[in-house]
């Protein structure tokens, strides 16, 4: 299964509260924080959700 690095490169403070939500189910607490997780259908739609605040790259 292909891995997918995401990295949070933008703060949290003034995010919507869903956003917020999103981030920390995927590990992501503070700018920098970086996790590697199994591409799929899910973790897309989560990406979606804070792609202004993520970086994501091949991992």
């Amino acid at each position: 299964m292909e891995k997918v690095k995401v990295t949070l490169t933008r703060s949290l403070i003034s995010s919507k509260p869903n956003q917020k939500a999103t981030a920390a189910s995927l590990g992501l607490r503070k700018i920098g924080d970086s996790i590697v997780h199994d591409a799929g259908a899910v973790l897309d739609g989560k990406i979606k959700v804070i792609s202004h605040l993520v970086k994501v790259e091949k991992a």
